[in-house]
């Protein structure tokens, strides 16, 4: 070979590599500040997401905030204090549901917080305004409700459906409704950043348990971003293990249900078009015992060719 030939190929091997990064390029990160369902209150729901390369995190639920701070921290995920991640790298939370498990840590480090966003459904927003920042159970630090608003926080209404911007960073966000015990609502956060997006659920029970038809028009939704690969990856919680009756699931999901959700998904957008797709499992519920027996079922489970991961606390990833 001679050594022009050489270069030409040497040359053909560093464009195909830069174009195969190009390719891969992720649009997301992901900082997990709390992971699990049920009774470690250090480690409840909340994941904070910012185009890659940037500062600009929008918080999807907010179970847990300091403890998960201080463990990515701890992580070199950030090299600034605990204070100035939560009041300037924290734009705003997208609040799935009303209930404590996502919720505690935004109502607790409220009065060490800054100024910024809350967005919610109106359902959800109501029940935070009466039932938390009502100058009873907490002080109102929002800039509406009952008592006497101080307007730290902006309460910021999702209507249903609706791209909304993200206030201080590139993002939009649309909100889908889901069913947590028929007819109790939690949601879902469609998020997009330039042309690429990711999919939040807060809890959610199956079509057929709940009776309804919430996740079925969520699929219908994304279809069509699984087929053109915008769609980066799905956060969905499982928190049961497939032994849990359908009488006792309380709106959450098994790997049984989860399958059989994502294979509506996969009929809708395409036989095979969820090979290698993230899946990213939310809110295992404790005992050990049974988040091990969940990842072993789904592992068993998985026909579909997903990349299942689960985050862990403190640990930045990337979509």
């Amino acid at each position: 070979m001679t050594i022009l030939s050489r270069l030409f190929l040497c040359f053909i091997l560093v464009s195909f590599n830069a174009f195969s990064q190009k390719e891969q390029k992720s649009s997301f990160q992901v900082v997990p500040l709390g992971i699990k369902g049920g009774i470690d209150e250090k480690n409840l729901s909340a994941y904070l997401v910012a185009p890659s390369n940037t500062k600009d995190f929008i918080c999807l639920d907010a179970g847990t905030l300091n403890a998960g701070i201080e463990k990515a921290i701890e992580n070199k995920v950030f090299k600034v204090s605990t204070s100035e991640v939560l009041r300037k790298y924290i734009k705003g939370y997208l609040i799935s549901h009303a209930h404590l498990d996502h919720v505690s840590g935004l109502i607790i480090n409220s009065p060490a917080d800054s100024s910024k966003t809350v967005y919610a459904t109106e359902k959800c927003m109501e029940m935070m305004e009466n039932h938390y920042f009502n100058d009873q159970t907490w002080a109102n630090f929002g800039d509406k409700g009952v008592g006497f608003p101080l307007k730290k926080y902006h309460f910021q209404t999702l209507n249903l459906g609706e791209e909304t911007q993200l206030t201080n960073t590139k993002m939009t966000v649309k909100a889908f409704p889901l069913s947590h015990v028929n007819p109790f609502e939690s949601t879902a956060f469609l998020i997009k950043n330039e042309d690429n997006y990711v999919l939040y659920l807060g809890d959610t029970g199956p079509d057929s348990v709940e009776k309804s038809d919430k996740l079925k028009a969520l699929w219908i939704a994304a279809a069509p971003l699984v087929q053109s690969k915008q769609l980066k990856g799905i956060f969905i919680e499982v928190s049961f293990p497939n032994e849990q009756p359908d009488k006792f699931l309380f709106g959450h999901l098994t790997p049984n249900h989860l399958m059989a959700e994502l294979h509506i998904l996969e009929e809708l957008a395409g036989k095979g078009s969820l090979n290698n797709f993230k899946i990213i499992i939310t809110h295992l519920k404790p005992p050990a015992k049974s988040i091990t027996k969940i990842k072993e079922q789904l592992k068993n489970q998985n026909d579909l060719g997903l990349k299942i991961i689960y985050p862990q606390q403190g640990k930045r990833f990337e979509l």
